[in-house]
């Protein structure tokens, strides 16, 4: 749907089941979100990546977390403020390009547009296989860490839990799966955060790591790594989607007004918590495994810190990268399905869609594939799609025709085109070294 600025008409918005907003909703029941969102910051490759630069440098890379964060801010907001001013998810606005582009011209003009859907799409598809092979494959260590499951066997169960938990996702039950997923979040952070209070904190270092500065060459490839692989393309289709199918739209120019002003609170707080846990895990492995051979796995880092710190924190630990991989592949299906149905205008079951992502995830498993390693490839397989999610995010916010009135200002287009640059030279870097034996 693409809207002139003289047609918005904010009042007349529909929300996702087409019901009209009559009163403006309390602040707070504006908030949810971002957390879902959110959940893409802190899987299983998150907490691979920072315990690595905790354990190898330190606080060193420190800021690496804090830029990726303020990074991750502007882009979430710019998904979110998509979906809520034009009531479209970013799939469905690529979707009416595409529209037009089949619908007018040559006939080869419209094959062309068909097979960019198409490809579009399984790009997508791909990305979101690739997102359940880290989530799938870290739940499973957790499992295996906790109870000693077999690999291939958590990979079911975590598969088969997700799968319950992505029943709650849309039409009244979408306020119950954001509620779930930021219970999921709040286990994350309590897991993550519990060993601080044993090992504490060196501020001098903490200071020393806000100060942009590396030591050596794999300090910049493991900085480019945690930067270029932040923000997930899943989160951006996502975040849009769930702005639009929420169950109350916008009411007037004073109404937008709120919930652009509610969805800057809702990502600046999602992302705080984000951010914090992932210090956090930063922080822990500079405080207690740095120098210690064998972090270089999880497997390996939970050892180190069930040595270190005892076993309640081993548990703990465990318990968070649990919470993690389950949140992180819900969010992750949920984020294909949407893909899927706004691109194809098709939905396939909910169960053979859980079936197909997963099955990479569980075939990895089954080949006795090193799990960290398989976390780390799923990293760069999943920098190949970002710039297919922000390039557009970017070009469709700052333009009048699609956001009317409320089309991103020039420095805000500045910032975000900088910020988009940024990540993808990263990702495209990660994807390189990765390749070249350098990673």
């Amino acid at each position: 749907m693409v809207v002139d600025a003289a047609d918005v008409d904010l009042g007349q918005q529909e929300d996702g089941r087409g019901e009209r907003s009559g009163r403006q909703p309390r602040l707070t029941s504006l908030l949810g979100p971002a957390f879902v969102a959110a959940i893409a910051y802190v899987d299983p490759g998150n907490v691979a990546a920072n315990l690595s630069a905790g354990a190898e440098y330190g606080y060193l890379l420190l800021w690496v977390l804090i830029v990726a964060n303020l990074m991750a801010a502007v882009v979430q907001y710019l998904s979110a403020k998509l979906g809520l001013v034009t009531s479209r998810s970013l799939s469905a606005t690529l979707a009416d390009w595409f529209d037009r582009r089949e619908s007018s011209g040559s006939p080869a003009r419209r094959r062309r547009g068909r097979a960019g859907r198409l490809a579009y799409w399984g790009q997508a598809e791909v990305i979101a296989a690739a997102t359940d092979v880290a989530e799938v494959v870290g739940g499973a260590i957790a499992l295996n860490l906790l109870f000693g499951t077999p690999l291939v066997l958590g990979g079911v169960i975590v598969g088969v839990v997700s799968l319950g938990m992505l029943a709650l996702q849309g039409g009244r039950t979408q306020r119950h799966f954001e509620f779930v997923i930021m219970g999921f979040l709040v286990v994350i952070t309590v897991g993550f955060l519990s060993g601080l209070f044993v090992t504490g904190l060196t501020v001098g270092e903490m200071v020393e790591g806000v100060v942009p500065r590396f030591q050596d060459t794999h300090s910049v490839v493991l900085a480019a790594g945690m930067l270029g692989a932040t923000v997930m393309p899943h989160a951006v289709y996502l975040h849009s989607g769930l702005v639009r199918d929420r169950r109350f739209a916008p009411h007037g120019e004073a109404g937008m007004r709120r919930h652009l002003k509610a969805t800057k609170w809702d990502v600046g707080t999602a992302l705080v918590v984000a951010g914090t846990v992932n210090i956090a895990m930063l922080c822990l492995a500079a405080q207690s495994l740095r120098g210690v051979d064998g972090t270089d796995t999880i497997e390996g880092a939970h050892a180190a810190v069930e040595g270190a710190l005892g076993p309640v924190v081993g548990i703990l630990f465990a318990v968070g990268l649990l919470a993690s991989g389950l949140a992180s592949t819900s969010v992750g299906c949920y984020a294909g399905d949407m893909v899927m149905r706004d691109l194809l205008k098709v939905r396939i079951p909910l169960l053979l869609r859980r079936l197909l992502t997963m099955l990479p995830a569980l075939l990895i498993l089954g080949a006795g594939v090193e799990p960290t390693w398989a976390l780390v490839m799923s990293q760069v397989v999943l920098s190949v799609g970002i710039p297919f999610a922000l390039v557009p995010l970017v070009a469709v916010t700052a333009r009048s025709t699609v956001m009317g009135r409320w089309a991103n200002p020039r420095a805000l287009t500045v910032l975000a085109a900088v910020i988009c640059a940024v990540i993808i030279a990263l990702n495209v870097a990660l994807i390189w070294l990765t390749l070249t034996g350098q990673a």
